[in-house]
C-alpha cells in the first residue's frame, strides 16, 4: 500500500464537480486525498459529501499559493477559466507541484509555451486534460492503420453536432467570448467543449506536435449572441501531407455522439471517442465492432509521479491542438447567421442552425469545408504556420 497523494483541485464547480468526483473515487481506493479545494465561494458540506471518512474535511481557500503551501499538495487539477489556466499552472510549477491542467491548456500558443515552457523549467509533469486520449481505442487504431488494416490513410475526418441551450452562454463571464477584459479567452465550440474532436483527430494522425502542422483553414460562424463560434468547422494539413477535417456544432437539430472517421483506400475506422466504441469496415471483411477500456488521465498522472507509468497527455503533444487553437484566435471574428439560417426550440431555449447536422456529418466524410458544401453563410479562411 502507498501513502494517498494529497491533490489540489482548484475549480470544483460546473465542469469541476466532475474532477471533485473522479478525486473522491480515486480516494475511496486510497491513492489520492483530497488535501484543499479553491473556489472563490467554498464549497458546503452537502457539496463536500463523501469527503469525509476519515473525520476532516478538504482545506479551502480562494488564495491557490496559499493553499498549495498550507495542504503540501503534490500534485494540482486545474479546472478553472481558459485564461486563468497559464498563471495557475506556472503558480503550482514553481511550488514543485504536478499538474492536470483541464483542456484547452491555454487560449493561444503564446500563453501555451509560457506555460510548457515554465513547466519544464520548474521540473514538475503536466498532463493536459483530453480524456479521450487516454483511451485504448487510441493506440488500436494507430496500430491497425500501421497494419495496413484500410489501406492508406487518405484523410481523416471528425464529426460533433451538440446542443446549447442560450443559459449555457450565460453561466460564466468569460462563456462564449473570444476576449474578456482584453484577455485573450477563445472559447469556441472547437477550442472547448468539441476540443476533444480536434486532439482526438489529430492524434489519431500522429501529427500532436506544433511542427507538425503546415495550414489551417477555418470557417467560424454563430447563431447565437455571442462573440465565439458555435458552429465551426477547421481543415489541417499535416507537415506529412495528410487533411484533417473537424466539423462542429453547438446548435444540432439532433444532437448525437461525436466521432472521428480515419479514411482508408480499402477501408474505414470509426471512433466514437466518448464511448471508447470503433467500427472497423474494410473490404473483403464483415464490419467489426470494439469497445475498449479507458485510462483515467489523473490515476495515469498519479502512476506516473510514483514512478510506475509513462504520463499520457504532456503538454507537447498538444502542441498541434494549440496551432489550431490560435489559427481560430487569429481568425476574424465569426460570422453572424442571419435568422433565415437559424431557429429556435422554444421548449429548450436554444438555436438550430438549418441543415448543420448534414454539413457537418458530410464535413467529415468528404473533408470539406461548409463552404465548399454549398453553405452559402461560409466564408473561408486561411493560416499558414510557416
Amino acid at each position: 500500500m502507498t501513502t494517498p497523494v494529497p491533490i489540489v483541485l482548484a475549480g470544483a464547480r460546473g465542469h469541476g464537480n466532475w474532477h471533485l468526483q473522479n478525486i473522491r473515487r480515486l480516494q475511496d481506493k486510497g491513492l489520492v486525498r483530497l488535501a484543499g479545494i479553491c473556489e472563490l465561494t467554498p464549497l458546503t458540506e452537502e457539496e463536500l459529501d463523501g469527503f469525509a471518512g476519515d473525520g476532516r474535511l478538504p482545506e479551502q481557500s480562494a488564495d491557490f499559493g496559499a493553499l498549495l503551501d498550507s495542504t503540501g499538495a503534490a500534485i494540482a487539477v486545474i479546472c478553472t477559466p481558459i485564461h486563468t489556466h497559464t498563471d495557475l499552472a506556472l503558480t503550482a510549477a514553481d511550488k514543485g507541484v504536478h499538474l492536470l491542467l483541464e483542456k484547452p491548456p491555454a487560449p493561444s500558443y503564446d500563453e501555451f509555451r509560457r506555460m510548457a515552457d515554465g513547466v519544464a523549467a520548474a521540473g514538475v509533469v503536466c498532463q493536459i486534460g483530453f480524456q479521450s486520449l487516454g483511451s485504448g481505442a487510441v493506440p488500436a487504431i494507430r496500430e491497425l492503420v500501421a497494419q495496413g488494416a484500410i489501406g492508406e490513410v487518405t484523410g481523416i475526418g471528425a464529426a460533433g453536432a451538440w446542443a446549447r441551450a442560450e443559459k449555457y452562454y450565460r453561466r460564466a463571464a468569460w462563456a462564449g467570448r473570444r476576449t474578456l477584459d482584453g484577455v485573450d479567452v477563445v472559447d469556441g465550440a472547437l477550442t472547448n467543449p468539441l476540443a476533444h474532436a480536434v486532439a482526438t483527430a489529430l492524434a489519431l494522425d500522429g501529427s500532436t506536435r506544433a511542427e507538425d502542422i503546415t495550414a489551417i483553414e477555418t470557417e467560424l460562424l454563430r447563431a447565437n449572441d455571442i462573440e465565439s463560434d458555435d458552429t465551426s468547422c477547421v481543415r489541417v494539413t499535416t507537415a506529412a501531407g495528410g487533411r484533417v477535417t473537424v466539423a462542429a456544432t453547438l446548435c444540432a437539430e439532433r444532437p448525437d455522439e461525436p466521432y472521428v472517421l480515419v479514411h482508408g483506400t480499402s477501408g474505414r475506422i470509426t471512433f466514437w471517442y466518448k464511448q471508447d466504441r470503433v467500427l472497423i469496415q474494410r473490404s473483403g471483411r464483415g464490419p467489426e465492432e470494439i469497445e475498449y477500456s479507458r485510462t483515467d488521465l489523473l490515476e495515469n498522472l498519479v502512476e506516473h509521479f510514483e514512478g510506475r507509468t509513462d504520463l499520457l497527455v504532456t503538454p507537447d503533444s498538444t502542441g498541434a491542438f494549440m496551432r489550431v487553437v490560435e489559427a481560430i484566435r487569429q481568425a476574424p471574428d465569426p460570422v453572424a447567421l442571419t435568422e433565415d439560417d437559424w431557429y429556435r426550440v422554444p421548449d429548450e431555449n436554444r438555436r438550430v442552425v438549418r441543415g448543420i447536422d448534414a454539413l457537418v456529418t458530410a464535413a467529415a466524410e468528404t473533408l470539406s469545408l461548409y463552404s465548399e458544401l454549398g453553405a452559402s453563410w461560409a466564408l473561408p479562411n486561411e493560416v499558414s504556420t510557416r
